[in-house]
């Protein structure tokens, strides 16, 4: 590959995330440019781009699916309803519901996606906090926050989890035993910098509970069926993969979607034409252009390069290597979404412990079904770490994060690079720090 190409391809990423920064121009219009210049400069074709989409087709099938599902019962006021009642059950003070927020979102977590459980639960944030007369900006950013570092709870929390995991063959068991209490401190250190960076909100009071308002379900009968759709997804969402004909969540996703838009239309709710357009397009637009910039970076060498600095680095230092990877891949993952970024970086991770003399190169192998060296595992683990809670740190780190600015958009507050790390950034800092000396003394003192 031919270094100006590795250049240009370095230098558009770089500028794409420069104009998200400084909000020069709307983060989906930066990335869709970025990613035509790399098939107008001949990078790649195009299709070689939508191949590189296509390997992301379960996050995009996931986001597309949940998307239209929460849409199509918009029009039932189910979604007010429930706010209003968790307003209620918080008796109206802002620290009782932002406590409620990080216990829903985390148990939430810990059998769904992140970025499923911000598609679901997002929607409740702006009538809540409608009700409380506050800003519902902080409170969607909160429930990202939380939902990411849950996702640390289960091996399914994040894609991030389940794409490491699976390249070394960890059980959903192992991973309770040996990993969970990372997102348990992960959440703990939210919690405490909930009267810190939510100081406003926390001491919001309502002077009576009176003043609320008492929205009404419309179309109950819908809401129902709609209750035992949603039943069904989450079931498969649980099991599928397991089934003897494996479903995919991103399946179980668009299978829901459907089923919703049967719903609406038959019952008269709503009509498909006005659900569909109301989909979150610029969303998906993104991701789909990031997915073709990775791709960029993946093809003319950049990350291989990247992997070799990493190795001289490193060496052979275990201790060193697990550390220096969880601060590196956290702040790449404040940068550069986590699924994309993982996908890339397990299998070079890989490589390296393979050139170094660390593993066997069997472990190169697609398919491979073996156990690693426990010594090496470490090195996995935080990378997990890292590139989970590194999409704390920006708006750009990780699916949930998007996903909630797009629904914070669609509410006519966008939220600014700047307002998500006021908020991400220390809680980012904190929690690799604490983490990293997880990773040490659990794994490696």
């Amino acid at each position: 590959m031919e270094n100006w190409q590795a250049f240009l391809s370095f230098f558009t990423f770089l500028g794409v995330i420069g104009l998200v920064i400084t909000e020069w121009m709307h983060l989906t219009i930066a990335a869709f440019l970025g990613a035509l210049l790399l098939v107008f400069t001949n990078i790649m074709s195009l299709e070689e781009a939508i191949d590189y989409i296509s390997k992301s087709h379960a996050t995009l099938g996931l986001l597309f699916g949940i998307m239209v599902f929460v849409r199509a019962f918009e029009s039932t006021k189910v979604f007010d309803y429930l706010a209003t009642k968790i307003v209620l059950l918080a008796q109206g003070e802002g620290k009782r519901l932002l406590i409620s927020i990080v216990g829903i979102v985390t148990l939430v977590c810990s059998v769904l996606p992140n970025a499923t459980t911000v598609m679901l639960l997002a929607p409740l944030i702006p009538p809540m906090a409608q009700e409380l007369g506050i800003n519902f900006v902080p409170l969607l950013i909160l429930t990202v926050l939380v939902a990411n570092s849950a996702g640390l709870l289960t091996l399914v929390g994040d894609p991030a989890t389940f794409i490491v995991g699976d390249a070394v063959n960890i059980s959903f068991i192992d991973y309770l035993y040996n990993l969970s209490l990372g997102g348990v401190i992960a959440v703990g250190v939210i919690i405490l910098f909930l009267p810190i960076l939510f100081r406003k909100i926390w001491h919001t009071k309502l002077d009576s509970l009176a003043e609320l308002p008492n929205p009404r379900i419309n179309h109950p009968q819908v809401v129902m069926v709609g209750g035992v759709i949603v039943a069904l997804v989450l079931i498969i969402f649980v099991i599928g993969e397991s089934l003897p004909i494996p479903i995919s969540p991103a399946a179980a996703a668009l299978l829901g979607a459907a089923l919703a838009l049967l719903l609406s239309h038959h019952s008269k709710i709503d009509s498909v034409n006005h659900i569909l357009r109301d989909v979150d397009w610029s969303t998906l637009i993104f991701f789909m252009s990031i997915f073709v910039l990775i791709g960029g970076l993946e093809k003319t060498g950049v990350i291989n390069a990247l992997s070799g600095i990493l190795a001289t680095i490193i060496g052979k230092n275990i201790f060193l290597g697990s550390l220096v990877l969880l601060f590196f891949v956290g702040i790449l993952s404040s940068l550069v979404p986590n699924i994309p970024l993982v996908v890339g970086m397990v299998p070079l991770l890989k490589q390296y412990l393979v050139t170094v003399g660390l593993v066997s190169p069997e472990v190169l192998v697609t398919n491979f079904d073996g156990q690693f060296p426990p010594e090496v595992l470490p090195m996995f683990y935080a990378m997990m770490f890292g590139a989970t809670l590194g999409g704390n740190g920006t708006l750009v780190g990780a699916s949930s994060n998007i996903v909630a600015a797009g629904i914070s958009e669609q509410h006519g507050r966008p939220i600014s690079f700047k307002t998500f790390l006021h908020y991400g950034l220390p809680v980012t800092i904190v929690q690799l720090v604490a983490l990293a000396l997880y990773v040490m003394v659990r794994f490696l003192l």
